[in-house]
Order: C-alpha cells, then structure tokens, then sequence
C-alpha cells in the first residue's frame, strides 16, 4: 500500500479539523446590510402572485416575468434610472417599457405611461399608472425584465438573492474554575 495519500489524508484532515483554525465572526460593525441594486415598481412592496418560469426553449410556453398584486390607478414606479422607449398598446393593453443600459430593459403591462418615450426616468419615479386587461386577471401587473435579450428573474434585481453563507461558531466557552 502506499503511504504518499495516506499521508497527504491526514495532513489535509489535520488542517481542517474542527478548531485547528480560529475564526472570528464577523461584528455588527463589519457585516453589511444588502441593498438591492433596484426598487420595487410599486410601493408598498406587492404581493408576488406568480413566480418567473422560463421556457425549456425560447420557442416554448412559460412565463418570463413575474405577476404581482396592483390596484388599478396604482402608480407605476421607475425600478432603476433609465429611459423610456416603449409606450403604446400591444394587442389590447398598454404596455412600458423603459431601457436601464447595460442590455437591461424592464417592461410592465398592462400599464399606461404618463411621460413621453425618450423621457429620461430616475428611480422612484412614477412613470404611469396599473390599467385593466392584464393576462394575469384583474389587480395584478406583469413584470419583466430582459438582459441582452434574454428573458431574467426580475426578483434578481429587487431582493437579496444571494446563496446562504455559514459561519463558524465558536468554541464554547471553558468551564473551569478561574485560579
């Protein structure tokens, strides 16, 4: 048998054994605060009614965007600074849709824009109104967001996202009697 592995095992399990390796946690003062790097279209924050599901193949059924809870007349807010450059009725609702650069384009139906298209947009901003006719039925706003062309999450942009982290916990305290 050869003992190179085994060796190399062993030293490696020896470093990362448990408490081989202090570790502070980060303080309060450290940790961060995550700030999404846009704002919710609607305030208050709404309620998520239907997930994004993109299709298999683009050329497939699924939804690219998600479906959120909106009053009729609700002011549609600007997500992140950009530009107006679509503002008309496709089939029969109107339809926003406001260019943010980079390849990122956000669109909102059915919503009726109250600004021109060229308007250059900051965000908070209202930018128009929820109207009727929404394919997601009556108090609900379809929301979508395209980079380069391809359909994304648009929770991406607006929530923390990002994967869990674990931090080493540390070892208990000692027990003994102070001498």
């Amino acid at each position: 048998m050869k003992r190179t592995p085994v060796l190399l095992l062993a030293a490696v399990l020896s470093v990362l054994a448990p408490g081989s390796v202090a570790v502070d946690p980060p303080s309060a003062a450290t940790a961060s605060a995550y700030s999404p790097p846009w704002s919710w279209p609607l305030a208050p924050e709404p309620a998520l009614l239907r997930s994004f599901d993109p299709p298999a193949q683009p050329w497939l059924a699924g939804h690219r965007g998600i479906d959120v809870a909106a009053a009729e007349g609700a002011a549609v807010l600007v997500p992140a600074d950009g530009r107006v450059v679509f503002a008309r009725r496709v089939v029969d609702r109107p339809v926003l849709t406001i260019d943010h650069g980079g390849g990122l384009l956000s669109s909102f139906e059915p919503v009726e824009a109250s600004v021109p298209v060229g308007t250059e947009v900051s965000k908070g901003t209202a930018v128009g109104s929820v109207r009727s006719g929404s394919h997601c039925g009556r108090g609900c706003v379809h929301w979508g967001v395209r980079l380069d062309g391809d359909y994304v999450d648009p929770l991406n942009y607006v929530s923390d996202r990002r994967p869990s982290v674990l931090l080493p916990v540390p070892p208990p305290a000692s027990r003994e009697p102070p001498r």
